[in-house]
């Protein structure tokens, strides 16, 4: 549709929809669509072999004629039967197929097909170990469990130990009543619990926000689930319907959006973050991204923000969420601000939206009763670390109720989060106090673990602030640096012809020659002419950071 065409777009207020006639000469942002990636060629030039890709060609069906055998019909066996698939690649869903999620990509395969081979005695491989950097996975990196979350989960896992008379002398006395109040609460971690979640439980995450914002949190408000990315999806399913619905997405992104998206059939919309400010937010920017999409008959729905951010590791100030949330609600779209890493803060401090939103419908009233927010946490991340356990909730402010009716026949439909999960989110935002029995063990297990995170972060960044061709911004918050690699014009020259994305080449021989499995900036989308990768900065030691140095400078003298 040509720009100057008045294009016909809905601005709800309330119960109440407007139709608003708008005419724009922005030029429109294409939306991100990261490609699917072949690593055939790449792995050879590398000098390793990789999982092929290719498939087989697929035989044409044939059903042989039946025969009759003493009145029964049978098949003849002269030659084996070409078997028909009742679901092939081609009638499968193919918005899967345009999903992608580098995190656990082709490298993240490749990376353990190495490892594989180191397990099963390879001595050719010229390194000893695989450093999966790849994926903010805190205790398969040696992050301990805290010691009071395993109690109570023991206890409640098996309940017949509280009736042990060794029970006082393995566990103290503040897990065995915790687990007591649970099991009375939950009945039984066996048995389902609301969809919504326990409602003890949504309780005391109300009663956690109330804490750090400092306003009024209402349980009902509240969903847990099986992680944030759970209740990602359950949130997407409900507002996406079809290409025409927009969700504007940072770039770079966790690819849990983008991919999500697809599959949804739904349209993102990017942002780009600036990395020439610590990857901050400009909001006239961003308003030229708003108007372009509409401009172009995308019903921009949503925002994702993601703070602290995944993949760059940058915070936002308290001005540039207070300008977003001003842009939600003159331009009415949903703010889904994923907050799983906020007490992963290294620089500055975390502020959440739920919390500027209070204050600017405080000071402003009426300006911003309007505005739709969903925020995201999780037990994944920060100081727990329990990633495998899939515990985490969302609190929803502002939604209309007929759509929260919707929402919550969708996640009845899978019964309920997993209530050990929900156990756990009810340990994380409720931990021991002080004069509990625990909590002198709590706070000294939560500092060890936040101070090694910052300690490793900066060792890192330190040691790509000394190489030639990487520059990086200092880490804020997060598990992850995402560095710019300033690639030598030969390296690209390689990497086009073997019909492969540049950092991407880079990332591979990374992984062959050193065992070190990080995530090219492609897979998370990047300005383009720009390349990056992203760490995790989990790893303990520093004996992977000397690999990575010196496969640096290999890499520059070879190309250079």
């Amino acid at each position: 549709m040509p720009p100057n065409n008045p294009i016909r777009s809905l601005s709800r207020h309330g119960s109440a929809t407007t139709a608003v006639l708008t005419t724009t000469t922005t030029q429109y942002i294409p939306p991100f669509k990261p490609s699917n990636r072949d690593y055939s060629n790449m792995a050879a030039a590398a000098a390793a072999p990789m999982r092929s890709s290719v498939v087989s060609p697929t035989t044409t069906d044939k059903f042989s004629p039946l025969q009759q055998s003493n009145g029964i019909l049978t098949s003849p066996v002269t030659s084996p039967v070409a078997r028909r698939k009742a679901i092939t690649l081609e009638s499968m869903n193919q918005f899967l197929r345009k999903a992608d999620y580098a995190v656990r990509g082709r490298l993240a395969i490749r990376a353990e097909e190495l490892r594989d081979r180191l397990a099963k005695g390879d001595i050719t491989l010229p390194f000893s170990e695989i450093v999966n950097s790849n994926i903010g996975n805190p205790q398969a990196m040696d992050q301990k469990p805290i010691t009071f979350f395993r109690q109570v989960l023991s206890l409640v896992q098996y309940p017949q130990l509280l009736d042990s008379e060794y029970a006082t002398k393995i566990f103290p006395q503040d897990a065995i009543e915790r687990s007591r109040v649970l099991l009375k609460e939950i009945g039984s971690l066996g048995a389902y619990s609301q969809s919504q979640g326990v409602p003890y439980i949504r309780q005391s995450i109300a009663n956690f926000i109330a804490e750090r914002d400092s306003f009024p949190a209402d349980a009902n408000d509240i969903y847990l689930a099986g992680g944030a990315s759970s209740a990602v999806s359950s949130l997407l399913t409900t507002i996406c319907n079809g290409p025409s619905t927009g969700v504007m997405i940072p770039v770079p992104q966790y690819p849990l959006y983008s991919a999500s998206l697809a599959i949804e059939n739904a349209t993102p919309v990017p942002y780009l973050l600036d990395e020439s400010t610590c990857w901050g937010t400009d909001t006239v920017y961003i308003e030229t991204v708003v108007k372009s999409s509409i401009a172009k008959g995308v019903d921009l729905r949503a925002m994702v923000v993601i703070n602290p951010c995944n993949p760059t590791g940058s915070c936002l100030t308290r001005d540039e969420i207070s300008d977003i949330i001003k842009l939600a609600a003159e331009h009415t779209f949903l703010i889904i601000a994923d907050e799983v890493y906020q007490t992963n803060v290294y620089e500055g401090e975390f502020h959440s939206f739920k919390k500027i939103l209070r204050e600017l419908q405080r000071d402003f009233p009426g300006l911003y009763d309007d505005v739709e927010l969903a925020s995201l946490h999780s037990t994944s991340k920060g100081m727990v670390g329990e990633c495998g356990q899939r515990g985490g909730y969302m609190e929803l402010i502002g939604i209309d109720d007929q759509v929260l009716e919707e929402l919550y026949k969708l996640i009845s439909i899978s019964l309920c989060p997993v209530v050990s999960g929900q156990v756990l989110t009810e340990l994380m935002v409720n931990p021991p106090r002080p004069g509990d029995e625990s909590y002198a063990l709590y706070q000294k297990e939560y500092d060890t673990v936040y101070e090694a995170l910052k300690e490793r972060a900066f060792t890192l960044f330190n040691a790509f602030q000394k190489l030639d061709g990487i520059s990086c911004q200092e880490p804020m918050g997060a598990m992850y640096l995402f560095p710019t690699i300033h690639l030598p014009p030969r390296a690209i020259k390689d990497a086009n012809r073997l019909k492969t994305e540049p950092d991407e080449f880079y990332c591979l021989q990374l992984l062959e020659q050193t065992g070190i499995c990080v995530v090219p900036g492609s897979g998370f989308g990047q300005k383009d002419g720009t390349y990056h990768f992203r760490t995790t900065f989990l790893a303990p030691g520093e004996d992977h950071v000397k690999r990575f140095i010196a496969f640096h400078k290999d890499f520059l003298q070879k190309y250079s």
